[in-house]
């Protein structure tokens, strides 16, 4: 194999390295969420693991909330689609601000005295700045038979989802940094290895092309002497 050859497959290498660490800016887990209800018939609480993923859409993205337990419950049976949920999502870090996002009314009936199960909320996020940005779990709004249940998070819950973005408003935002994952969700945690990982990766591929270039321009230049 000739130089020129493996200095080209080298080079691919590296720039498929740092293209796949740039590629993967997000970071979820399922936090636990201890929510307060207001029902009809008094207050009631109940704590769910809840998760929230994203994939890009266009120049957005695209939430679910999923829901992993039930939360409050009807002393009556709800029929098929007599229970609509939804709520909100808070945003923190380079962003302020909530999301809506919203589900599908119950595909089948909830037995009286049980927990109701939610199903999968959905919206869409469009960045405005840019940064690392944190989604919280904030208020649960379940209507049925004409009545409205509201709930909101207790335990002050750590940020499920967090997305690095670039947004139209401009440049990056910056905030202080008060501690990892704190409750509201308002600051950011501390930066991460994979931070560090895209950046070496990024400066790597750089150096190789810049190295690669002067490799090649002398190569010709000897073989044109």
């Amino acid at each position: 194999m000739s130089y020129q050859k493996r200095t080209a497959m080298s080079l691919a290498a590296a720039v498929a390295g740092s293209v796949v660490l740039m590629a993967a800016p997000a970071h979820a887990a399922v936090i636990d969420v201890n929510y307060q209800c207001d029902t009809p018939i008094g207050k009631k609480s109940a704590v769910s693991p809840i998760d929230i993923t994203s994939v890009k859409s266009g120049s957005g993205y695209k939430l679910t909330m999923s829901f992993k337990k039930g939360v409050s419950s009807s002393p009556l049976a709800l029929g098929k689609g007599a229970m609509k949920p939804s709520a909100l999502v808070k945003l923190g870090g380079a962003e302020k601000g909530t999301v809506a996002v919203s589900g599908p009314a119950n595909s089948e009936e909830i037995p009286a005295n049980t927990p109701i199960k939610i199903s999968d909320l959905s919206g869409t996020y469009t960045p405005k700045g840019s940064g690392k940005v944190t989604f919280t779990a904030s208020t649960l709004t379940i209507k049925a038979m004409g009545t409205t249940t509201t709930c909101t998070p207790s335990n002050s819950p750590k940020p499920s989802l967090e997305l690095t973005v670039a947004g139209s408003g401009g440049g990056t935002t910056s905030t202080s940094d008060s501690g990892s994952g704190s409750g509201s969700g308002d600051s950011l945690p501390k930066t991460g290895p994979l931070d560090s990982a895209v950046a070496l990766g990024t400066l790597g591929g750089t150096v190789l092309l810049t190295g690669a270039a002067g490799v090649l321009w002398l190569t010709r230049r000897n073989q044109r002497v």
